[in-house]
């Protein structure tokens, strides 16, 4: 009967190891796909962002948005 229960137990502890690793590699893999996938903000959109948040003012936002057009 106690050999049963080792057995029982060390099959836990494998399933319970190898399902770790997998979850581990998978949060690996996807980690890299998500920076690779995001595309750089253009200059227009920064400069938005920018005014949107009061960083800068309308005539800032203006004057800048005439140079990079």
């Amino acid at each position: 009967m106690m050999v049963f229960g080792m057995i029982g137990g060390m099959l836990i502890f494998w399933i319970i190891l190898i399902g770790l690793s997998i979850l581990v590699v998978r949060s690996l893999f996807h980690a890299g796909q998500s920076t690779e996938l995001k595309k750089p903000l253009s200059a227009q959109k920064i400069l938005e962002e920018r005014y949107a948040r009061g960083e800068i003012n309308q005539e800032q936002y203006k004057l800048m948005l005439k140079d990079i057009q």
